[in-house]
């Protein structure tokens, strides 16, 4: 899977959509939706993964 897909699996299961977590970060609006074709930086997959309580590593598989 892609580190789209195990954010919005993630979101899913968070009960929140992939928009509400882009603003409560402060990402650009469909910012995530382009890690399906370009690899963010670590600083947002962390920022990600501590706000759905995951490990980073959940996202990078």
């Amino acid at each position: 899977m892609s580190i789209y897909q195990n954010v919005k699996k993630a979101c899913s299961d968070n009960g929140i959509t992939i928009t509400y977590l882009e603003s409560k970060l402060g990402f650009p609006r469909s910012s995530i939706c382009k890690w399906d074709t370009n690899t963010p930086g670590v600083d947002k997959v962390q920022a990600v993964a501590k706000e759905l309580n995951k490990p980073i590593e959940y996202f990078l598989e």
